[in-house]
């Protein structure tokens, strides 16, 4: 079935890419999300088993795939809204979108399930050229540099894990054999040669850095989601984000059942700290809210590799916190594109008062802000609470109180510039032209958020089932 998705995946792709007829390219659209719903059940009714040697169904990526397929409907849903709008497109640019949707999603999906991290490395590599594809799709200049620099950045980060897996098959080596699937490696964990192994995990942790938006390549991801139109923008920021994790935290259960586990948690903790604290000051002097949003989610990144470095409970809160993050952040940039509609601007300095003009919308905004900010009824303020609750148990103190004041900090920045937005009129704002927004728009944004609360708060057995699978095979 991976392969018969793959194939129909891409030639899907390709039929977007050349179709001129706007009927057909809905079609096609809707043919797809078909496709990706029926791999995704035909992959939770085939839990475990291995196909085409290279990609598992296994508890992490049947989750993440779940998750995605989700976000994808109102992802192609608010595509169509965002270029029925947009008087600029044409059927080549419409062609080249979709194409580069889908393209996008089938390739992440295959990174999700891949159990070999040269096969991981392959697709997320694609995704880079997706991507790009949908940076560019304003065809003007602020686009084209984010797109170069979007290129160059992932390009050096391919790079990183590619040498990265050259080290790592040397330190396999060692224990006399030559395949990089994961299990093999976490079976022969003991056996590694702690000194390439090392150098490994540092090539391939800082590369996948550029997916997950950490230091030290966190600025393609902003560039990229402030210069690609909001429902791609809330992909990049969600489920390819999700990829990043996933390339890291499948090499990280290698290496925490080495002898290098303690040193690969300073590793991280240190790398998780100091995004934190760059989305602080950067959230402090940002006036462009989709790169508010952005920034927004250096900083849930950051939380999530403390998860990760912490143990214990934090395994469980890290999982959980990816998955939420997504459903709130996608919701967000998706109701970017009607914010954009009324302002024309993404400068905070001229949007206000849009319960005015959007008060659907505006509530979207406004609940949108609680729950990435983690307050309650936010389902992330379970995850932020026990990682903190990790960071306690490991007598991280002192990094606790960090965060705790770097978040505050956060919070502030990030509530003066949403409460300016809802509430505070833009000066000079002639809102004779204010274009009439359907509250129908905004369902899918407040699905996605009440979904969050959901699984925050009263987590199906199934989904808690899932995570925890999903960390077994780490120490406590």
């Amino acid at each position: 079935m991976t392969l018969i998705y793959l194939i129909l995946a891409f030639l899907i792709a390709i039929s977007l890419f050349v179709n001129k007829n706007k009927a057909i390219n809905v079609s096609l659209v809707c043919l797809f999300v078909i496709l990706q719903w029926a791999y995704t059940i035909y992959a939770c009714f085939n839990f475990r088993n291995i196909e085409l040697d290279y990609f598992t169904f296994d508890s992490l990526g049947i989750l993440l795939l779940i998750t995605l397929s989700v976000i994808s409907i109102p992802a192609m849903i608010h595509s169509f809204i965002y270029i029925r709008n947009n008087n600029e497109e044409t059927p080549q640019s419409r062609g080249i979108y979709f194409a580069a949707i889908v393209g996008l999603i089938t390739a992440i999906s295959a990174g999700y399930l891949s159990n070999h991290i040269a096969v991981t490395w392959i697709f997320t590599e694609l995704t880079t050229l997706c991507a790009s594809a949908l940076i560019y799709h304003h065809r003007n200049k602020l686009a084209l540099e984010g797109t170069w620099k979007y290129i160059f950045i992932c390009a050096i980060s391919i790079t990183f894990i590619f040498i990265g897996i050259l080290f790592l098959s040397l330190s396999l080596q060692h224990a006399g054999s030559d395949d990089l699937s994961f299990k093999n490696l976490l079976s022969n964990a003991g056996n590694l040669n702690p000194f390439w192994l090392q150098l490994a995990f540092l090539f391939i942790f800082t590369g996948f850095t550029a997916k997950l938006g950490l230091v030290p390549m966190f600025t393609a991801g902003i560039d990229a989601k402030d210069n690609a139109p909001g429902p791609a923008a809330a992909l990049l920021t969600s489920i390819l984000t999700n990829l990043g994790f996933v390339g890291v935290f499948r090499f990280y259960i290698v290496v925490a059942n080495t002898p290098l586990h303690h040193w690969a948690n300073l590793v991280i903790g240190i790398t998780a700290v100091l995004s934190v604290f760059v989305s602080t000051v950067y959230m402090i002097k940002v006036k462009n809210i989709k790169r508010m949003f952005g920034y927004s989610g250096i900083e849930h990144m950051g939380l999530v590799m403390l998860g990760l470095a912490a143990g214990g409970v934090g395994y469980y809160a890290a999982i959980l916190h990816i998955v939420l993050h997504a459903l709130v952040k996608s919701s967000l940039f998706f109701q970017y594109n009607q914010l954009y509609r009324v302002f024309q601007t993404k400068s905070i300095y001229h949007i206000g008062n849009y319960f005015k003009y959007n008060a659907t919308g505006a509530m979207v905004l406004l609940f949108g802000f609680i729950f990435a900010t983690a307050m309650p009824p936010s389902g992330l303020f379970v995850s932020e609470f026990l990682i903190f609750k990790s960071l306690f148990e490991a007598n991280q103190i002192i990094v606790l109180i960090i965060i705790l004041l770097l978040l505050t900090m956060i919070i502030w920045a990030f509530g003066k510039n949403m409460f300016k937005i809802l509430f505070i009129p833009a000066i000079g704002f002639n809102d004779k032209t204010v274009p009439k927004i359907s509250s129908w728009e905004s369902v899918t944004q407040i699905i996605l958020l009440v979904a969050s609360v959901y699984f925050g708060l009263n987590p199906p057995k199934e989904f808690v089932q899932l995570i925890n699978e999903s960390i077994m095979l780490l120490p406590i």
